[in-house]
């Protein structure tokens, strides 16, 4: 679905933020809803929700930029099933905890080197954020969580942050780890 008007809204993102108060139903001159947008630095992050299968299965897109020279570049992106009910926002009680990973992304972002070791990476995580999250803690960085409860983090470090969903009053409800979790080890038998 990545077409001129995607890459644009994404610019605009970028330089602008979402809108305030942020969407809550696909704009028809679009085909998609903003959900999401992170900076850290010289990386971001912007997620959106479009209908793919002819208009009945929900998506939910991240793309990754890096910024050289003052220009935002695509650098990548990833797609995957939305949630039930995307833009119902839950409770807690209902998700099983305050913050849900649901998606994730990675992308080179110094592909043009010329030898195959040292390259960095962008990576991205989508989540879900329970009705009483009003914020979501990166490092020093502080992300409100808009109505719809969809949250995109971005990093250019090699380790993924732990990330704190704050009440409005700024206590901690929960931590999520978004280091990919373990492989299973299998037994030998």
């Amino acid at each position: 679905m990545y077409d001129h008007k995607v890459h644009e809204e994404c610019l605009r993102l970028l330089r602008d933020g979402l809108p305030d108060p942020a969407p809550h139903a696909v704009d028809d001159a679009l085909d998609f809803l903003p959900l999401g947008v992170d900076r850290d630095g010289d990386v971001a992050v912007v997620t959106f929700l479009q209908w793919g299968d002819g208009g009945t299965v929900p998506l939910i897109e991240g793309w990754t930029f890096h910024q050289r020279d003052g220009e935002w570049m695509e650098i990548g992106g990833a797609a995957g099933s939305a949630p039930d009910e995307p833009l119902a926002r839950r409770s807690s009680g209902e998700m099983g905890r305050h913050l849900q990973k649901y998606g994730s992304g990675r992308t080179v972002r110094n592909a043009n080197r010329l030898l195959p070791w040292g390259a960095k990476w962008v990576s991205e995580a989508r989540l879900r954020a329970a009705a009483e999250v009003a914020r979501v803690r990166v490092g020093k960085r502080l992300l409100d969580v808009p109505p719809h409860g969809h949250v995109a983090v971005v990093w250019g470090a090699r380790r993924a942050p732990v990330v704190e969903a704050l009440d409005a009053d700024g206590a901690v409800l929960d931590t999520l780890d978004l280091a990919p979790a373990p492989a299973p080890v299998r037994s030998q038998a």
